[in-house]
């Protein structure tokens, strides 16, 4: 496969996961400024846009951190290179220089929902229609990767597609942890602030796993187990073990698929077995948020790796 190919390919799946993440972040901080009556409060959408890695981008442009202007920064401007509007049609775009190596029905999913949302009603999503508005955007990022996962071969097109999807999500994953590790330290650990299971709630809403956490973990929210579940749980499909195992096996594929292996896959097996056999105790001993810087920067590094390794335009 030609190396822009395999580049298009890569980003039009990171930037539908992307996309999909984006939304949840914005549903998870309108969900926790509601339920904590503090919705002109700054703290939640300054968390939410750090996030979301652009924090800095919107306080170039905005003096104060408001709903209002959060919500439309994060969905509808096209100065935010992670917005959903700018991730919607760059993973259009991506996806139309490669029509060939698409199939018809990832085609429509992507082509039609980037149709819809610049024809959205942005006035009346911003008067009451945003629980609505964040659905459906997940809803068409999940109708697009159903259609991937149903309809493409099993080729180097899909494992280059699959590495995009699982490099964002093991990037929005960490970041999210991250920017709320003060509320994730295990109960013998000083925290900084005060801290309820409303924080520990949105953190799961954000990656869809308040419902599977508790198949997995009995009683109330507990930050350790929120933080265990999300990095070291192989089950949880959004957790940072669980993308690393898949960014791994597609690696393996391709090494396969071209009979040799890249440098890369070394990257990619060393990141997950630090995840496969560093515990809890030995990450919250070295200190999370050390831990999590470290892992953007290698999931950084392996994306620029492959980039490299697979000749990217």
């Amino acid at each position: 496969m030609l190396g822009r190919t395999a580049d298009s390919l890569f980003w039009m799946s990171r930037y539908m996961e992307r996309a999909e993440n984006i939304a949840r972040l914005v549903e998870a901080g309108h969900r926790l400024a509601l339920l904590t009556g503090s919705d002109a409060d700054a703290g939640d959408w300054r968390s939410t846009l750090a996030s979301a890695a652009c924090l800095d981008g919107y306080l170039a442009r905005h003096e104060t951190v408001a709903a209002g202007t959060a919500i439309d920064y994060l969905l509808f401007d096209p100065a935010n290179p992670v917005s959903v509007r700018v991730c919607l049609e760059s993973a259009r775009d991506n996806g139309r220089s490669v029509r060939t190596a698409l199939t018809r029905d990832m085609w429509e999913a992507l082509n039609t929902t980037w149709n819809e949302f610049a024809a959205a009603p942005v006035a009346e999503v911003r008067e009451g229609r945003l629980p609505e508005f964040l659905d459906w955007i997940r809803q068409r990022a999940m109708l697009f990767r159903g259609a991937l996962l149903g309809t493409i071969l099993r080729n180097d097109g899909y494992h280059f597609s699959q590495l995009g999807a699982f490099v964002e999500r093991a990037d929005q994953t960490a970041r999210i942890l991250d920017v709320k590790h003060y509320a994730l330290l295990p109960e013998w650990v000083p925290a900084v602030g005060d801290v309820d299971t409303y924080t520990w709630e949105a953190i799961l809403r954000a990656v869809s796993a308040h419902r599977s956490y508790r198949h997995v973990y009995e009683g109330p929210y507990r930050p350790g187990n929120v933080a265990e579940f999300l990095i070291v749980r192989e089950e949880m499909p959004r957790s940072l073990r669980y993308s690393y195992r898949w960014i791994a096996a597609s690696l393996e594929r391709l090494a396969l698929d071209y009979g040799t292996a890249a440098p890369v896959q070394a990257e990619a097996r060393a990141t997950l077995a630090l995840l496969e056999q560093t515990g809890m105790a030995g990450i919250f001993s070295r200190g999370l948020h050390a831990f999590l810087l470290d892992f953007i920067a290698r999931n950084n590094a392996l994306a620029a790796r492959i980039a490299e390794d697979y000749h990217f335009a």
